[in-house]
């Protein structure tokens, strides 16, 4: 899927290589969420006819949509998340190759597709971009991609074959809230999605009460290559990662929010010389085997940098964890929030002690 392709960027994405996890929490059933709530989109009625024709506007252009779509194709990993939550099975999406399960998909969304007896959709690969080939075969009546890298190029040859709906600003920075707000409006669903939006920001809110030392730590999401330690990478307040912390009531380090003034960049890097300056309460990174932590935090310069150093490190190695926070939606936060979080706090803690 292109958006862990680009997020990660060439680096991050080559470092990335550990195979994820099929299976999902303890004690979780089809249809339901980590927290055993009906999984969202599950009681789902169909589409509202008064809803159409609807036009919906994004970076490239416009898209009208004047009936209910029944073929409907996504590019991005979210995209074929929001389409299930609304209880629509996606004829057409790109291939979960990273954090992904052996269907090349997810268990949240497995799980979702079953509530409402969803077949699985083709999984084409778009690893060197979106292949419109492969998807003209698909047959599709909409085309989504909300939460993507779709390119000028490839929206003008899609748009021949079915509306398209694009990210409205930046690639692969749209809030899963807008996400499902304009998949809402294209599937004829808003009424379904102001649902899943009320559930999932209460899934939030129980997270937050629960771990109530994420309130106002400050954090950096970022990445090391074990092979190149001349250099430090951060997720800006563009990307989907660090605004996930901020809704769990985290603010992002105040030299993150220096740096990308003005960028629509979702990924820059400093040098490790810089490294005593990324001041924060919490570091949170990737890594590909348990030893690179000490590899970090040995050496002369990344070990520098003041979370690494006090220990409030989260070192990600799991990629079905990592990919519920890269790539958040009504179906995956939950598992975020199981998953993830309790890591996150704990780090928030040794900030606390230190």
């Amino acid at each position: 899927m292109s958006r862990l392709r680009t997020a990660l960027l060439a680096a991050v994405a080559a470092a990335l290589v550990l195979t994820g996890c099929t299976t999902g929490p303890t004690g979780v059933s089809a249809g339901q969420s980590p927290t055993g709530t009906p999984a969202d989109g599950a009681a789902s009625t169909g589409a509202d006819p008064a809803a159409y024709p609807v036009t919906l506007r994004d970076a490239f252009g416009e898209a009208t949509i004047t009936k209910e779509p029944t073929r409907v194709v996504t590019l991005g990993w979210s995209d074929a998340d929001h389409v299930a939550a609304l209880g629509v099975a996606p004829v057409g999406a790109p291939k979960v190759t990273w954090g992904g399960n052996a269907n090349l998909s997810t268990d949240w969304f497995d799980e979702q597709l079953a509530t409402f007896g969803g077949a699985q959709p083709t999984r084409f690969d778009d690893a060197d971009g979106n292949p419109v080939e492969e998807i003209a075969r698909l047959q599709p009546d909409l085309i989504l991609a909300t939460n993507s890298g779709i390119t000028k190029d490839e929206y003008d040859k899609l748009s021949r074959l079915a509306p398209v709906v694009a990210y409205p600003e930046v690639a692969y920075g749209t809030a899963w809230q807008d996400s499902l707000e304009t998949i809402g409006k294209a599937l004829g669903r808003s009424k379904q999605a102001a649902a899943a939006e009320a559930r999932t920001v209460a899934t939030l809110d129980a997270a937050k009460a629960r771990y109530p030392q994420l309130a106002g730590k400050t954090f950096i999401y970022g990445y090391v290559a074990p092979t190149d330690l001349s250099q430090i990478g951060f997720y800006t307040p563009s990307d989907l990662r660090p605004q996930m912390l901020t809704e769990l009531g985290m603010k992002n380090a105040p030299f993150v929010e220096e740096r990308a003034k003005g960028s629509k960049e979702f990924y820059l890097t400093v040098s490790a010389e810089q490294a005593s300056t990324l001041d924060a309460d919490v570091f949170l990174t990737y890594i590909t085997e348990d030893p690179e932590v000490g590899v970090m935090t040995k050496d002369p310069l990344v070990g520098q940098v003041p979370a690494i150093k006090a220990g409030a490190l989260v070192a990600t190695k799991d990629q079905k964890v990592g990919l519920t926070m890269s790539s958040p939606t009504p179906l995956s936060i939950p598992y975020m929030t199981e998953l993830f979080v309790p890591l996150v706090a704990a780090a928030a803690a040794k900030a606390d002690a230190s």
